[in-house]
């Protein structure tokens, strides 16, 4: 008897699961140029936030210029989102990294020469958040023209494992600079390393199909809203996200204030408990890049909202009660970084999941606003509230908001799965376009593939 062959066909590693999404030539190019130019920015935002609390001592102008930075998002992404649907992707973010390179090297010039002034910061954040609001939801959207739908939700985990990297290195670099020689340097090293990512898209080759579109601008904006008002998974996962950035990430704005204040300490400390924050954060990252489905991704994202404010309470009750355990309270950052981190990727997956090709920009716009536009509500209300009760207080209230969201999104987490996993099957069915019509009452399946 002639032996058959056996062929065994073997499982791939979990390293090459976890990377998969790097087969791509563009994500390539993409991920390695966005790590350089991501270091920096991290190293910017800490010097900003130490310039500012140097130059004022104030908690409420440390809130009022993150509120300038982000607020151009909350007021401008739905524009950015019209636009990224209409245009180029790929041009459009070639054009926002080269932006935000001159008002790096802007900011440099001024804070190196001394010439620097608080109104000055306030402008330059300005016009930083106008950039941002065009080039967060064509960078969102840009993600599924670089890997397809196969290998969106790795992409994204990677893409935030990417963010969060640079998140660990780009603080700790941005203490050791400033208690060396100053914040003018960190602007300077953020604005050379856009030069990273801007050689990186320009090395792609896209084929992107041109959308032809025939209604105005305005109507495009309330289509988008329309369909986030009307699809209740969506509305859901961004109401949870929007109130978790509004309460409970303003924590960031005022660690300057837990550095120098409560646990007494400088530069150097805020950088440590900063990239504490993103160690966490990488790992929530490379947890969801694991990962090869969807399932029970809504159950983790209840899980990491109610997470993340339990782990803010306890940072805040060792830093004020025990300012001297300086690394313990450090180590309570780590899972506030990990929750808020797989709370926003599985986020965004689910979302992209679920929306068509010809929304992909819009929607994402409006994750955009409640991500980080309402960012600068809190940071304004954190700043005002903390000169008046003090840091840590505020930071438990927020903490506490995020635990009755938590408490409120997982009540509604049965019904809002069914919807989910007919919307992600019909985008999955149809390529991207939406098989469903629009009502006042939710989505309304059809036989019709062609209503859209």
């Amino acid at each position: 008897m002639a032996e058959v062959p056996i062929t065994s066909t073997k499982p791939p590693s979990r390293l090459a699961t976890t990377l998969r999404a790097l087969k791509h030539r563009n994500f390539q190019l993409f991920f390695s140029g966005q790590l350089i130019s991501l270091i920096g920015t991290w190293m910017q935002t800490v010097a900003e936030s130490w310039l500012v609390y140097r130059l004022t001592g104030s908690s409420l102008l440390l809130g009022s210029v993150a509120f300038a930075s982000q607020i151009p998002v909350f007021l401008m992404a739905p524009v950015g989102g019209t636009v990224a649907d209409r245009f180029n992707r790929h041009r459009i973010i070639i054009t926002t990294q080269s932006c935000a390179m001159v008002l790096a090297l802007t900011y440099a010039g001024l804070t190196i020469s001394g010439r620097i002034r608080v109104w000055e910061i306030f402008v330059l954040a300005a016009l930083l958040g106008v950039v941002n609001a065009f080039d967060i939801p064509a960078r969102q959207a840009f993600i599924v023209d670089m890997v397809g739908r196969e290998d969106l939700m790795n992409a994204i985990a990677l893409n935030s494992s990417m963010f969060n990297g640079a998140r660990v290195i780009g603080p700790a670099v941005a203490g050791i600079i400033v208690a060396k020689v100053g914040e003018g340097w960190c602007f300077f090293g953020n604005g050379i390393s856009y030069i990273a990512v801007i050689t990186g898209l320009l090395l792609m080759r896209v084929n992107i199909k041109r959308r032809d579109v025939t209604a105005s601008p305005l109507e495009n904006i309330l289509e988008g809203f329309r369909y986030v008002r009307n699809t209740h998974p969506i509305r859901a996962l961004l109401l949870l996200l929007g109130l978790v950035s509004l309460v409970g990430m303003p924590y960031a704005v005022l660690m300057p204030v837990f550095a120098k204040q409560i646990l007494h300490g400088g530069a150097r400390e805020l950088g440590i408990l900063m990239g504490a924050t993103g160690v966490g954060a990488l790992l929530g990252a490379l947890t969801l890049a694991t990962r090869t489905g969807l399932k029970g991704l809504g159950r983790w994202i209840t899980l990491a909202s109610a997470g993340f404010g339990l782990s803010l309470i306890l940072f805040c009750g060792i830093a004020y009660f025990l300012p001297q355990y300086f690394w313990l309270a450090t180590a309570t950052l780590i899972p506030v970084g990990f929750c808020i981190m797989l709370q926003m990727a599985a986020s965004n997956t689910l979302v992209q999941s679920m929306v068509p090709d010809r929304l992909r920009g819009r929607v994402m716009s409006v994750y955009s606003m409640m991500f980080m536009g309402m960012a600068p509500f809190g940071a304004f209300y954190a700043g005002a509230l903390a000169q008046h009760i003090g840091a840590p207080l505020t930071v438990v209230i927020g903490a506490i908001a995020c635990l009755c969201g938590s408490a409120a999104f997982a009540a509604g987490l049965p019904k809002l799965r069914v919807e989910a996993r007919q919307l992600i099957l019909a985008q999955q069915e149809v390529g991207g376009e939406p098989p469903q019509e629009m009502t006042p009452q939710g989505v309304s399946f059809t036989n019709n593939s062609d209503i859209d």
